[in-house]
């Protein structure tokens, strides 16, 4: 994992602490410019962190992915992130202290 790699994992661990989130992600866009987000639970909508993540790059007009990291307790759901990268990114999944339990690709 690169700098740049560890980078994102710490932004996707600080979204989660922030508020307290069953997960958090971070996206790298085609630029170099980092997207964070945490889990949105309510009543009357819920988004994966990774989703939310995705949709903040799409929000700043990134038209591609080159790397993101998700920090959860069970594997995360690459459709978002495989629409924006393409195939062959990278998806790191890791635990609560930024350990890789799996690499995935989209």
């Amino acid at each position: 994992m690169s700098p740049d790699d560890q980078k994102l994992v710490a932004l996707a661990r600080a979204a989660k602490a922030r508020i307290q989130a069953e997960q958090g992600a971070a996206v790298r866009d085609e630029t170099g410019r980092s997207y964070a987000g945490a889990t949105v639970a309510l009543p009357s909508l819920q988004l994966s962190a990774l989703d939310v993540a995705v949709a903040q790059a799409v929000a700043a007009g990134a038209r591609g992915l080159e790397a993101a990291v998700v920090v959860s307790g069970h594997a995360p759901a690459l459709s978002a992130v495989a629409e924006l990268a393409g195939p062959g990114v990278p998806v790191w999944h890791c635990d609560a202290r930024g350990d890789v339990l799996e690499e995935l690709t989209t």
